[in-house]
């Protein structure tokens, strides 16, 4: 009945980990929201978020893979 002990180190590590990935990340998905949004066609359903928010959005969904494993 032993369960893992994340200790508080470990988990601010993975935390400054996720940040580092986030900020190395962002500018690639900065530069796709931006394309996405000069591409012709129809436009999105729904409410338009920024476009930095739109990359944030991406960069955040894509990150957890990178912990996963």
């Amino acid at each position: 009945m032993s369960r893992p002990f994340v200790t508080v180190s470990r988990s601010r590590s993975e935390a400054v980990q996720f940040r580092a990935i986030l900020a190395a990340t962002y500018p690639v998905f900065l530069v796709a929201a931006l394309l996405q949004r000069l591409r012709p066609g129809p436009a999105a359903l729904g409410p338009r978020r920024s476009v930095f928010g739109e990359a944030r959005a991406m960069a955040l969904s894509a990150i957890p893979f990178a912990f996963m494993g």
